[in-house]
């Protein structure tokens, strides 16, 4: 019998994940919050908001807007959604999601509990470590719509449960490599946001590329002191995983929280640039619980304390990056 997958999520990085597994599969579970998103996609073969240029085959997908219909479904759930609305949506869930295999798509913190989303289905829900797993890039959706060559790392404490989603993504334009460091490119995918929205800072308030390169050479260093006072374990901050995932969020003209970083440079408030985004920018989030989970870490993380205090503090960003650049090396 072969395995089914469903994914939770409507927005573009959910849509790039559907996309990928139809690659693989006859037929992938998806569920929509969105009735109209849903209608529209049977109608007319692309998600109304999201990705609109991808085509699907309808005939190949299983629909719903009852996330408890896709639980019951599938035996892989891979969850795409903001991090910010996970707990709204996981409160919907009746059905058991103890017998399922979770794959977390999701680039942020669970705001209720401040824990990165393996964590906190593992707390909350009594799911096995081994059961749970992370797909990180570096890749962006729009690339994937493009079929543009891109890679995914494929984390999981069990490397078949690893290797078989690794199996059922891969495809001529997508590179799948596998890894058993879980909570450490969760972290990852979770610390990228606040840098690339630093990258944006900069970029607003003029700062050149130059001054970027620092930026980013800094933000790998700081990355990996916070991972390894997390989870200390063997890795290379250089793979792709890490280094690859901030280097394209930091830089690419696709990322929302370069963007997000980028307006907040040139001026607009945090709510003002929050109403102009159309996307949520994960690292608005993450900056807060990254500086509140550092309280009790204690690495040195001037970078995230910069941000944070631009966006929680409602410090000047010119002000606070000056005296960034003199943390810098």
């Amino acid at each position: 019998m072969s395995l089914k997958f469903g994914v939770i999520g409507g927005g573009s990085w959910a849509t790039a994940i559907v996309k990928m597994l139809t690659e693989n599969l006859e037929e992938v579970g998806w569920y929509m919050r969105s009735v109209y998103a849903l209608e529209h996609l049977k109608k007319e073969k692309h998600n109304p908001n999201y990705l609109s240029a991808v085509e699907f085959d309808t005939t190949h997908l299983k629909l719903s807007n009852d996330i408890n219909e896709i639980i019951d479904y599938a035996d892989y759930l891979i969850f795409a959604v903001p991090s910010a609305f996970v707990g709204k949506e996981l409160e919907k869930v009746t059905t058991s999601l103890k017998d399922k295999i979770i794959f977390s798509a999701i680039k942020g913190i669970v705001p209720e509990t401040g824990q990165i989303v393996g964590a906190h289905f593992h707390d909350v829900y009594d799911i096995p470590f081994e059961n749970i797993g992370v797909i990180t890039g570096p890749c962006h959706a729009e690339e994937v719509a493009l079929e543009r060559l891109s890679y995914l790392t494929i984390a999981c404490a069990d490397e078949q449960h690893a290797q078989i989603v690794a199996d059922h993504l891969k495809s001529w334009y997508i590179k799948t490599t596998i890894s058993d460091d879980t909570i450490g490119t969760e972290y990852a995918a979770m610390l990228k946001n606040i840098y690339a929205i630093a990258a944006g800072i900069a970029h607003g308030l003029g700062y050149g590329d130059n001054f970027q390169s620092v930026l980013m050479s800094n933000a790998i260093r700081e990355m990996k002191k916070f991972i390894k006072k997390v989870h200390k374990m063997k890795r290379n901050i250089n793979d792709s995983a890490y280094l690859g995932d901030l280097l394209v969020t930091g830089y690419s003209v696709f990322s929302r929280n370069r963007m997000f970083g980028n307006m907040i440079g040139k001026g607009y408030t945090v709510k003002s640039a929050q109403m102009e985004m159309s996307m949520v920018a994960e690292g608005y989030y993450a900056a807060e619980s990254a500086f509140k989970i550092n309280q009790e870490l204690g690495a040195k993380t001037p970078i995230i304390n910069a941000v944070y205090q631009v966006l929680y503090k409602g410090k000047d960003p010119k002000m606070t990056f000056k005296k960034l650049t003199e943390k810098l090396d």
